[in-house]
């Protein structure tokens, strides 16, 4: 496992902040309405592509999916209500 240098943390904490500001569409159909969220990803795997091994993908890659994952667990609490 590999460990955050003081600038990757840096990144991950303001990465982190910007996708918790981008919208996430939880509909049946992908092709209807804004989804921010799984446009940063085709971004991150279009751009992994390009350059891979990148830490910084890498780091992108880890923090959507916290991200995701913070969405649904709160969007299932919120159903549980």
């Amino acid at each position: 496992m590999l460990h955050d240098t003081q600038e990757e943390k840096e990144f991950r904490e303001r990465y982190a902040h910007e996708l918790r500001m981008k919208k996430m569409q939880f509909s049946v159909n992908p092709h209807f309405g804004l989804d921010e969220l799984a446009d940063e990803v085709k971004s991150v795997k279009r751009q992994e592509l390009i350059t891979p091994g990148r830490r910084g993908e890498q780091i992108k890659h880890e923090e959507i999916s916290k991200e995701i994952l913070r969405r649904l667990s709160l969007r299932d609490r919120a159903d549980q209500s």
